[in-house]
Protein backbone atom coordinates (compact mmCIF):
# COMPACT_ATOMS: atom_id res chain seq x y z
CA UNK A 1 0.00 0.00 0.00
CA UNK A 2 1.32 3.51 -0.96
CA UNK A 3 1.26 6.29 1.35
CA UNK A 4 -1.44 8.61 -0.55
CA UNK A 5 -3.44 5.41 0.19
CA UNK A 6 -2.91 5.03 3.55
CA UNK A 7 -3.16 8.59 4.07
CA UNK A 8 -6.32 8.70 2.30
CA UNK A 9 -8.33 5.56 4.17
CA UNK A 10 -6.86 7.27 7.68
CA UNK A 11 -9.06 9.95 6.98
CA UNK A 12 -12.16 8.24 6.04
CA UNK A 13 -11.55 6.17 9.70
CA UNK A 14 -11.15 9.56 11.25
CA UNK A 15 -13.95 11.27 9.69
CA UNK A 16 -16.16 8.42 10.53
CA UNK A 17 -15.17 8.72 14.02
CA UNK A 18 -15.50 11.95 14.33
CA UNK A 19 -19.10 11.97 12.98
CA UNK A 20 -20.34 9.42 15.05
CA UNK A 21 -18.62 9.76 18.12
CA UNK A 22 -21.74 10.95 20.28
CA UNK A 23 -23.59 7.60 18.71
CA UNK A 24 -20.35 5.67 20.05
CA UNK A 25 -20.95 7.00 23.62
CA UNK A 26 -24.65 5.89 23.48
CA UNK A 27 -23.92 2.97 23.49
CA UNK A 28 -22.13 1.96 26.83
CA UNK A 29 -23.13 2.85 30.09
CA UNK A 30 -21.19 5.28 31.90
CA UNK A 31 -20.84 3.79 34.86
CA UNK A 32 -18.84 0.89 33.34
CA UNK A 33 -16.74 3.44 31.19
CA UNK A 34 -15.43 5.08 34.29
CA UNK A 35 -14.88 1.64 35.42
CA UNK A 36 -12.64 0.61 32.59
CA UNK A 37 -10.74 4.27 32.52
CA UNK A 38 -9.22 3.54 36.18
CA UNK A 39 -8.85 -0.09 35.86
CA UNK A 40 -5.25 -0.78 33.91
CA UNK A 41 -5.03 -3.25 30.72
CA UNK A 42 -2.28 -5.57 30.14
CA UNK A 43 -1.33 -5.91 26.79
CA UNK A 44 1.02 -8.83 25.50
CA UNK A 45 3.36 -8.84 23.00
CA UNK A 46 5.48 -12.02 20.78
CA UNK A 47 8.57 -12.30 20.71
CA UNK A 48 11.14 -14.90 20.01
CA UNK A 49 12.05 -17.34 22.91
CA UNK A 50 15.35 -15.86 24.77
CA UNK A 51 16.74 -19.23 24.90
CA UNK A 52 15.72 -22.87 24.14
CA UNK A 53 14.22 -23.56 28.02
CA UNK A 54 12.63 -20.64 29.33
CA UNK A 55 9.28 -21.61 27.83
CA UNK A 56 9.48 -24.83 30.08
CA UNK A 57 6.34 -25.19 32.17
CA UNK A 58 8.50 -24.85 35.47
CA UNK A 59 8.68 -20.95 34.30
CA UNK A 60 4.62 -20.61 34.15
CA UNK A 61 5.41 -19.04 30.51
CA UNK A 62 2.61 -17.11 28.71
CA UNK A 63 3.70 -18.24 24.98
CA UNK A 64 1.53 -18.43 21.65
CA UNK A 65 2.22 -21.40 19.31
CA UNK A 66 4.28 -24.56 19.37
CA UNK A 67 3.13 -26.84 21.92
CA UNK A 68 1.57 -25.84 25.28
CA UNK A 69 3.45 -25.74 28.90
CA UNK A 70 0.97 -27.72 30.87
CA UNK A 71 0.85 -26.30 34.32
CA UNK A 72 -0.81 -29.76 35.36
CA UNK A 73 1.57 -32.10 33.43
CA UNK A 74 -0.36 -35.14 34.64
CA UNK A 75 -4.20 -34.58 34.05
CA UNK A 76 -4.17 -33.09 30.36
CA UNK A 77 -7.56 -32.91 29.13
CA UNK A 78 -8.63 -35.91 27.51
CA UNK A 79 -11.25 -38.04 25.85
CA UNK A 80 -13.59 -35.99 23.45
CA UNK A 81 -12.52 -32.55 25.23
CA UNK A 82 -9.53 -32.15 23.67
CA UNK A 83 -10.68 -32.95 19.38
CA UNK A 84 -12.70 -30.62 17.77
CA UNK A 85 -16.59 -31.25 18.03
CA UNK A 86 -17.04 -30.66 14.18
CA UNK A 87 -14.54 -32.54 12.08
CA UNK A 88 -13.35 -34.90 15.31
CA UNK A 89 -9.99 -34.11 14.66
CA UNK A 90 -7.33 -33.26 17.75
CA UNK A 91 -7.32 -29.44 18.41
CA UNK A 92 -4.14 -27.18 17.59
CA UNK A 93 -2.40 -25.39 20.11
CA UNK A 94 -3.28 -21.39 20.15
CA UNK A 95 -1.87 -19.82 23.20
CA UNK A 96 -1.59 -19.87 27.25
CA UNK A 97 -1.47 -17.16 29.29
CA UNK A 98 -0.44 -17.17 32.88
CA UNK A 99 -2.81 -15.50 35.31
CA UNK A 100 -2.70 -16.03 38.64
CA UNK A 101 -4.94 -14.69 41.20
CA UNK A 102 -4.61 -13.52 45.13
CA UNK A 103 -6.72 -16.80 46.31
CA UNK A 104 -4.09 -19.54 47.95
CA UNK A 105 -6.19 -21.76 45.44
CA UNK A 106 -5.39 -20.17 42.11
CA UNK A 107 -1.60 -18.98 42.91
CA UNK A 108 -0.84 -20.99 39.91
CA UNK A 109 -3.44 -20.00 36.95
CA UNK A 110 -2.55 -20.84 33.47
CA UNK A 111 -5.27 -20.39 30.77
CA UNK A 112 -4.87 -22.46 27.42
CA UNK A 113 -6.89 -21.91 24.30
CA UNK A 114 -7.00 -24.26 21.59
CA UNK A 115 -8.19 -24.24 18.24
CA UNK A 116 -9.31 -26.28 15.07
CA UNK A 117 -7.52 -25.07 12.04
CA UNK A 118 -10.14 -25.70 9.40
CA UNK A 119 -11.55 -22.36 8.71
CA UNK A 120 -14.69 -24.38 7.91
CA UNK A 121 -15.07 -25.72 11.24
CA UNK A 122 -14.76 -22.41 13.09
CA UNK A 123 -17.47 -21.12 10.36
CA UNK A 124 -19.82 -23.72 11.61
CA UNK A 125 -18.64 -23.03 15.47
CA UNK A 126 -19.54 -19.24 14.68
CA UNK A 127 -22.91 -20.24 13.49
CA UNK A 128 -23.63 -22.34 16.43
CA UNK A 129 -23.09 -19.36 18.69
CA UNK A 130 -26.28 -17.74 17.22
CA UNK A 131 -28.22 -20.49 18.49
CA UNK A 132 -29.40 -19.65 21.84
CA UNK A 133 -27.58 -21.76 23.98
CA UNK A 134 -28.14 -25.17 21.69
CA UNK A 135 -28.63 -28.47 23.82
CA UNK A 136 -25.17 -29.70 22.66
CA UNK A 137 -23.21 -26.76 21.22
CA UNK A 138 -19.64 -28.01 18.33
CA UNK A 139 -17.04 -26.10 19.34
CA UNK A 140 -13.93 -25.51 17.53
CA UNK A 141 -12.38 -23.37 19.64
CA UNK A 142 -12.10 -24.07 23.70
CA UNK A 143 -10.86 -22.79 26.85
CA UNK A 144 -8.80 -24.89 29.51
CA UNK A 145 -8.28 -23.40 32.69
CA UNK A 146 -5.46 -25.10 34.75
CA UNK A 147 -5.47 -24.06 38.92
CA UNK A 148 -2.74 -24.66 41.62
CA UNK A 149 -2.07 -23.80 45.17
CA UNK A 150 1.15 -22.66 46.29
CA UNK A 151 1.88 -25.98 48.02
CA UNK A 152 1.32 -28.66 45.11
CA UNK A 153 3.47 -31.81 43.93
CA UNK A 154 4.92 -29.72 41.14
CA UNK A 155 6.60 -26.57 41.96
CA UNK A 156 8.80 -25.23 44.62
CA UNK A 157 6.78 -22.52 46.82
CA UNK A 158 9.56 -20.54 46.19
CA UNK A 159 10.22 -18.43 42.86
CA UNK A 160 12.08 -20.20 40.21
CA UNK A 161 15.61 -19.75 39.74
CA UNK A 162 15.23 -18.85 35.90
CA UNK A 163 18.29 -20.86 34.97
CA UNK A 164 18.34 -24.08 32.57
CA UNK A 165 19.51 -26.23 35.61
CA UNK A 166 16.38 -25.56 37.21
CA UNK A 167 13.63 -28.36 37.84
CA UNK A 168 9.92 -29.29 38.95
CA UNK A 169 9.39 -31.97 40.59
CA UNK A 170 8.15 -35.19 38.85
CA UNK A 171 7.56 -35.70 35.20
CA UNK A 172 4.57 -35.62 33.05
CA UNK A 173 2.10 -37.50 31.00
CA UNK A 174 3.54 -39.27 27.98
CA UNK A 175 2.60 -36.88 25.08
CA UNK A 176 1.65 -37.47 21.11
CA UNK A 177 4.67 -38.23 19.39
CA UNK A 178 3.06 -36.19 16.66
CA UNK A 179 1.86 -33.24 17.89
CA UNK A 180 3.48 -33.00 21.41
CA UNK A 181 0.18 -31.63 22.81
CA UNK A 182 -2.04 -34.02 24.09
CA UNK A 183 -1.34 -37.44 25.87
CA UNK A 184 -0.37 -40.37 24.53
CA UNK A 185 -3.01 -42.94 25.08
CA UNK A 186 -2.75 -45.19 22.16
CA UNK A 187 1.10 -47.01 21.69
CA UNK A 188 2.39 -48.09 18.17
CA UNK A 189 1.69 -51.99 17.86
CA UNK A 190 4.58 -52.28 16.06
CA UNK A 191 7.79 -50.70 17.99
CA UNK A 192 5.20 -50.22 21.00
CA UNK A 193 7.15 -46.80 21.95
CA UNK A 194 5.55 -44.51 19.69
CA UNK A 195 2.88 -42.68 21.16
CA UNK A 196 -0.08 -41.15 19.60
CA UNK A 197 -3.45 -39.23 21.27
CA UNK A 198 -5.42 -39.99 18.03
CA UNK A 199 -5.85 -42.70 15.01
CA UNK A 200 -5.60 -39.70 12.92
CA UNK A 201 -2.06 -38.47 14.10
CA UNK A 202 -0.93 -42.36 13.85
CA UNK A 203 -1.69 -42.46 10.31
CA UNK A 204 0.25 -39.07 9.45
CA UNK A 205 3.30 -40.12 11.44
CA UNK A 206 3.35 -43.56 9.77
CA UNK A 207 3.26 -41.76 6.03
CA UNK A 208 5.91 -39.23 7.16
CA UNK A 209 9.00 -41.55 8.34
CA UNK A 210 7.54 -43.49 11.19
CA UNK A 211 6.90 -46.29 8.70
CA UNK A 212 10.48 -47.16 8.30
CA UNK A 213 11.68 -45.66 12.25
CA UNK A 214 9.54 -48.74 13.54
CA UNK A 215 11.43 -51.51 12.00
CA UNK A 216 14.34 -49.81 13.36
CA UNK A 217 13.16 -48.90 17.14
CA UNK A 218 11.71 -52.42 17.28
CA UNK A 219 15.54 -53.60 17.08
CA UNK A 220 17.06 -51.13 19.36
CA UNK A 221 16.07 -50.00 23.27
CA UNK A 222 15.07 -46.85 23.65
CA UNK A 223 17.13 -44.05 25.04
CA UNK A 224 14.21 -41.76 26.59
CA UNK A 225 11.16 -41.29 26.25
CA UNK A 226 8.15 -42.40 27.62
CA UNK A 227 8.04 -45.36 30.00
CA UNK A 228 6.00 -48.07 30.85
CA UNK A 229 3.61 -46.80 33.52
CA UNK A 230 3.32 -43.81 30.48
CA UNK A 231 5.13 -40.57 31.79
CA UNK A 232 8.13 -38.90 30.06
CA UNK A 233 11.04 -37.07 31.09
CA UNK A 234 11.30 -33.17 31.89
CA UNK A 235 13.29 -32.88 28.72
CA UNK A 236 11.83 -31.10 25.63
CA UNK A 237 9.85 -33.61 23.84
CA UNK A 238 10.06 -33.45 19.85
CA UNK A 239 7.19 -33.87 18.09
CA UNK A 240 6.57 -35.49 14.51
CA UNK A 241 4.21 -32.43 12.70
CA UNK A 242 5.50 -29.68 10.88
CA UNK A 243 2.24 -27.91 10.79
CA UNK A 244 2.31 -26.12 14.27
CA UNK A 245 2.33 -22.93 14.29
CA UNK A 246 5.75 -20.66 15.21
CA UNK A 247 6.58 -20.69 18.86
CA UNK A 248 6.67 -17.16 20.39
CA UNK A 249 6.88 -15.94 24.20
CA UNK A 250 4.04 -13.61 24.92
CA UNK A 251 5.77 -11.09 26.84
CA UNK A 252 3.33 -8.07 28.80
CA UNK A 253 3.43 -4.11 29.22
CA UNK A 254 0.63 -1.94 31.10
CA UNK A 255 -1.29 0.24 28.59
CA UNK A 256 -0.82 3.00 30.69
CA UNK A 257 2.75 2.58 29.98
CA UNK A 258 1.86 4.08 26.88
CA UNK A 259 2.36 7.94 26.03
CA UNK A 260 -1.29 8.95 26.86
CA UNK A 261 -0.78 12.41 25.00
CA UNK A 262 -0.44 11.20 21.35
CA UNK A 263 -1.74 14.03 18.69
CA UNK A 264 -4.82 13.28 17.43
CA UNK A 265 -2.88 13.40 13.89
CA UNK A 266 -1.03 10.34 13.95
CA UNK A 267 -3.20 8.33 16.34
CA UNK A 268 -4.72 6.34 13.27
CA UNK A 269 -1.72 6.86 11.18
CA UNK A 270 0.50 4.87 13.92
CA UNK A 271 -2.35 1.91 13.63
CA UNK A 272 -1.69 -1.09 11.89
CA UNK A 273 -3.46 0.31 8.63
CA UNK A 274 -0.01 2.53 8.37
CA UNK A 275 1.97 -0.44 8.64
CA UNK A 276 4.57 -1.37 5.81
CA UNK A 277 3.12 -5.16 6.34
CA UNK A 278 -0.33 -4.32 6.09
CA UNK A 279 -1.24 -6.22 2.33
CA UNK A 280 -3.52 -4.29 -0.57
CA UNK A 281 -6.61 -5.73 1.03
CA UNK A 282 -6.81 -2.97 3.01
CA UNK A 283 -8.05 -0.80 0.15
CA UNK A 284 -10.92 -2.44 -0.28
CA UNK A 285 -11.63 -3.33 3.48
CA UNK A 286 -14.15 -0.50 4.31
CA UNK A 287 -16.18 -1.44 1.34
CA UNK A 288 -17.06 -4.82 2.15
CA UNK A 289 -18.32 -3.17 5.92
CA UNK A 290 -21.98 -3.83 6.20
CA UNK A 291 -22.77 -0.10 6.65
CA UNK A 292 -21.23 2.64 8.90
CA UNK A 293 -21.53 0.87 12.13
CA UNK A 294 -18.90 -1.41 11.15
CA UNK A 295 -16.79 1.48 10.25
CA UNK A 296 -17.41 3.55 13.19
CA UNK A 297 -16.60 -0.29 15.20
CA UNK A 298 -13.44 -0.61 12.99
CA UNK A 299 -11.99 3.36 13.32
CA UNK A 300 -12.65 3.19 17.35
CA UNK A 301 -10.94 -0.28 17.35
CA UNK A 302 -8.20 1.12 15.46
CA UNK A 303 -7.77 3.78 17.79
CA UNK A 304 -7.58 1.82 20.89
CA UNK A 305 -4.41 0.15 19.65
CA UNK A 306 -2.74 2.49 17.72
CA UNK A 307 -0.69 3.05 21.13
CA UNK A 308 0.92 -0.11 20.85
CA UNK A 309 -0.34 -1.85 17.14
CA UNK A 310 1.92 -4.83 17.49
CA UNK A 311 -0.17 -6.18 20.88
CA UNK A 312 -1.63 -9.47 20.18
CA UNK A 313 -3.59 -10.26 23.72
CA UNK A 314 -5.59 -7.80 25.81
CA UNK A 315 -5.58 -9.03 29.42
CA UNK A 316 -8.66 -7.05 31.45
CA UNK A 317 -8.68 -6.67 35.09
CA UNK A 318 -11.93 -4.97 35.63
CA UNK A 319 -14.88 -7.63 35.06
CA UNK A 320 -16.91 -5.16 33.77
CA UNK A 321 -14.65 -3.99 31.24
CA UNK A 322 -15.70 -5.00 27.51
CA UNK A 323 -13.74 -6.36 24.47
CA UNK A 324 -13.09 -3.90 21.47
CA UNK A 325 -14.36 -5.15 18.87
CA UNK A 326 -13.72 -4.43 15.13
CA UNK A 327 -16.79 -4.60 13.47
CA UNK A 328 -20.33 -4.43 15.68
CA UNK A 329 -22.42 -6.90 12.85
CA UNK A 330 -23.50 -10.12 14.34
CA UNK A 331 -21.97 -8.83 18.22
CA UNK A 332 -23.57 -11.02 20.92
CA UNK A 333 -25.63 -9.59 23.09
CA UNK A 334 -25.83 -10.64 26.66
CA UNK A 335 -28.36 -12.90 26.57
CA UNK A 336 -26.17 -14.54 24.04
CA UNK A 337 -23.66 -14.91 26.71
CA UNK A 338 -24.21 -18.06 28.82
CA UNK A 339 -24.16 -17.95 32.78
CA UNK A 340 -21.50 -19.97 34.43
CA UNK A 341 -21.63 -23.43 34.70
CA UNK A 342 -20.77 -23.88 38.00
CA UNK A 343 -21.88 -20.70 40.34
CA UNK A 344 -25.08 -19.52 37.59
CA UNK A 345 -23.81 -16.05 37.77
CA UNK A 346 -23.03 -14.15 34.52
CA UNK A 347 -19.59 -14.61 32.49
CA UNK A 348 -16.99 -11.35 32.21
CA UNK A 349 -14.75 -10.93 29.83
CA UNK A 350 -10.62 -11.69 30.94
CA UNK A 351 -8.91 -11.60 27.73
CA UNK A 352 -9.04 -10.87 23.99
CA UNK A 353 -6.82 -12.23 21.28
CA UNK A 354 -6.20 -9.89 18.36
CA UNK A 355 -5.93 -10.99 14.90
CA UNK A 356 -2.51 -9.26 14.62
CA UNK A 357 -1.34 -12.64 16.12
CA UNK A 358 -2.20 -14.18 12.82
CA UNK A 359 0.28 -12.08 10.75
CA UNK A 360 2.79 -13.55 13.50
CA UNK A 361 1.94 -17.20 12.86
CA UNK A 362 2.23 -16.28 8.69
CA UNK A 363 -1.38 -17.57 7.85
CA UNK A 364 -2.29 -16.76 4.33
CA UNK A 365 -4.78 -13.86 3.26
CA UNK A 366 -6.59 -16.49 1.40
CA UNK A 367 -10.82 -16.87 1.40
CA UNK A 368 -10.86 -19.77 3.28
CA UNK A 369 -7.63 -18.50 5.55
CA UNK A 370 -8.24 -18.59 9.22
CA UNK A 371 -8.75 -14.30 9.19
Amino acid sequence: MDTDAIGDLVDKLKAIQNDNVEDQDDDFDDDDDDDEEHEPITLGFVDKPKNNWSLRRQYFPSKAGGVPAWLDPLNIPSGGSFVCDNCGDPLQFLLQVYAPTEKETTFHRMLFVFMCPSMKCLLRDQHEQWKRHPEKPSKSLKVFRCQLPRANPFYSPECPQYNKSHKPAGSGAALCDWCGTWKGDKLCSGCRQARYCSEKHQVMSWRTGHKIACQQMKVSSPVSGPNKSGTASLDSHKVGSKNLWPEFEITIEDESDYKRDMSEENTLANSLISRNRTDDTMNSLLDNFQGDDDKKSWASFQQCIAKAPEQVLRYYRNTNAKPIWPVSSDLPSNADIPSCSYCTGPMCCEFQILPQLLYYFGVDNEMDSLD
